[in-house]
């Protein structure tokens, strides 16, 4: 074999280091060169990055003398802690890999999936004692419990086997941690579907290594908004047991920000965060946003230069609007569990609609201007820019997206043709844990197939038009969902929106608008589906989208992570 076919490695020195993609790489930098930088959690506890490089240490070494071994399964329920992020780190250096519980799923569901992933070793918030007492039966793998309390613990609860900050406290904070295979699984979580039970995805050191710095390339390139840098304070608000909150904690740490972890999410805390610790860079789903909007006392706190990605569902144009009046930085990401989960982001590029005015609202802000005045002249807010910022977004380098046919044939990119969105990258999840036919359907053809419909533009920014599932054909006419809520939400007696499918004799399907009031709104539906004509008039719909009725709820079913569960709706209004 040649050297071109071997990339030369007949010349390499024999003691040359080929640098695996592994997590603690990731920490080089930041300890050396950030050691003074600050964790802050919950405003009450408060942490170098020096010391965070020494509890990793002391919490490896420790979870290594109990028995935690490579291929060991490490789960963790906690809320988002400082804890939370030293087990991002120590447990996948060990070898072993880290298993975050989603909290918010049934018992029934939280104790299958711990069980399915082989955990032998938890570690759990003094919150959810009651909830593993309530499924440890059902936990027959489970060796040891390591106990997470904000409070001095005196004695340990039943059901518990050691105390977090004791362990720590016993731990070797020069803990070496070895080198291994790139490839080695780190991470491995459970996404909820509509149907049976929770299904697992992985991911290995070179993936999510790989994650963080495509993603972060894509964020440290966008000129004047929209992205992350050396200056920014970092707060997570999706949960970091959701697909490693997005990613965003490995590359936060990877730069050396300050980071802020807020624990349980409760808007008035949020907000009190966001303004006495200078968060500037968040990422959420959009109730979240909404609720933080409307959250008592939110007009109090300038919300000026929060950058903001906002994903899991669609960022409806009225919901960026109301975001960027009140000074947000606010656009889309794109993504879902099984990539890890960054797949596009609804940056403005540099000739994009809105992205001088961005520009000049950014510098009316920064010479002392409200958000409000500086959305005058030309800040003005206009709907080109809106709308490319709820548009799903361009590709992140090293993503490879289609729109394809069921034969995967390529559509054209004219923003009109559709297509189910296929992806390769890097760091998509490889399958699903021992499901070989669930893997093998995700991976048709080789490439990942999202279950997503969009379109693409001669730009290359794609639009999720909807769900596979959801989409609704009426009358051999296929109507989006997704469109229909963005216009719906764009009334202002809307708080949010659900479009589902029902059958219907004459058509297959008609689409039914499931519509939440904003408080002391009040809207019927012949004043919502007049507003869906003039939305028609305007060309923004078909004529054959609108609606016959409209049914209003006191709210929406949502999963455990904030997205729609169009499915439960269905069920629940077919039933009636």
């Amino acid at each position: 074999m040649s050297d071109h076919a071997t990339g030369g490695a007949s010349h390499a020195a024999p003691s040359a280091y080929a640098f695996p993609l592994l997590i603690k790489q990731l920490l080089l930098a930041p300890l050396r060169q950030s050691a003074g930088q600050e964790i802050v959690y919950r405003g009450e506890h408060r942490q170098t990055y020096a010391q965070l490089g020494e509890r990793i240490g002391r919490l490896g070494s420790a979870l290594a003398r109990l028995g935690v071994a490579p291929g060991s399964v490490v789960a963790v329920a906690d809320w988002d802690s400082h804890r939370y992020l030293e087990s991002y780190f120590a447990v996948p250096m060990l070898g072993a890999v880290l298993m975050s519980v989603n909290v918010r799923l049934s018992p029934d569901q939280i104790a299958y999936t711990v069980d399915h992933c082989g955990a032998e070793t938890l570690l759990i918030n003094a919150e959810f004692l009651p909830l593993l007492a309530q499924i440890r039966s059902r936990l027959p793998q489970l060796r040891r419990v390591v106990l997470l309390s904000d409070t001095p613990v005196a004695e340990l609860p039943d059901g518990t086997s050691h105390e977090y900050e004791t362990l720590l406290a016993g731990g070797n904070p020069a803990h070496v941690f070895p080198d291994f295979d790139e490839n080695t699984r780190a991470t491995s979580f459970y996404t909820t579907g509509t149907t049976g039970m929770p299904k697992g995805v992985f991911f290995s050191h070179r993936q999510l290594v790989l994650h963080a710095l495509g993603v972060l390339s894509a964020l440290a390139v966008n000129p004047g908004g929209q992205n992350l840098h050396r200056g920014d304070v970092y707060m997570p608000i999706t949960p970091m047991f959701h697909v490693h909150a997005w990613g965003m904690p490995y590359i936060a740490t990877l730069l050396g920000v300050k980071q802020v972890y807020p624990g349980r999410y409760a808007p008035d805390l949020l907000l009190k965060l966001k303004t006495s610790e200078g968060v500037t860079f968040s990422h959420c789903v959009p109730t979240i946003l909404q609720m933080l909007l409307d959250a008592p006392g939110s007009t109090d706190h300038d919300l000026g230069g929060w950058k903001m990605i906002i994903g899991g569902s669609a960022l409806t144009p009225a919901l960026a609007r109301a975001a960027l009046v009140r000074g947000i930085d606010v656009f889309t990401g794109y993504g879902m569990s099984e990539t890890c989960p960054i797949l596009a982001l609804g940056q403005l590029r540099p000739g994009d609609p809105g992205q001088a005015a961005h520009a000049a609202r950014s510098a009316a802000i920064a010479a002392g201007a409200t958000p409000a005045e500086a959305a005058t002249g030309a800040g003005a807010i206009t709907d080109e820019e809106v709308a490319r910022r709820a548009r799903t977004g361009y590709a992140v380098p090293l993503a490879d997206l289609r729109i394809v046919d069921p034969d995967l044939n390529d559509a054209a990119h004219d923003d009109r043709a559709q297509g189910e969105v296929v992806a390769r990258t890097p760091w998509l999840t490889q399958g699903y844990l021992h499901a070989p036919d669930a893997s093998n359907h995700l991976w048709a053809g080789g490439w990942l197939h999202t279950q997503d419909i969009g379109r693409v533009d001669a730009t290359g920014s794609l639009q999720i038009t909807d769900r596979i599932k959801d989409v609704i054909k009426s009358g051999g006419e296929w109507i989006s969902s997704l469109d229909m809520e963005a216009l719906i939400t764009r009334h202002p007696a809307v708080a949010e929106a659900a479009v589902i499918a029902i059958p219907d004799a004459k058509w297959g399907e008609r689409p039914l608008p499931l519509v939440v009031l904003k408080p002391g709104a009040e809207c019927d539906a012949a004043t919502l589906i007049a507003h869906l004509r003039a939305c028609a008039d305007a060309g923004e719909i078909s004529r054959y989208a609108i609606p016959d009725t409209v049914r209003f709820l006191d709210a929406l079913e949502r999963t455990s992570v904030g997205k729609l569960n169009k499915k439960k709706l269905r069920d629940t209004v077919l039933a009636r």
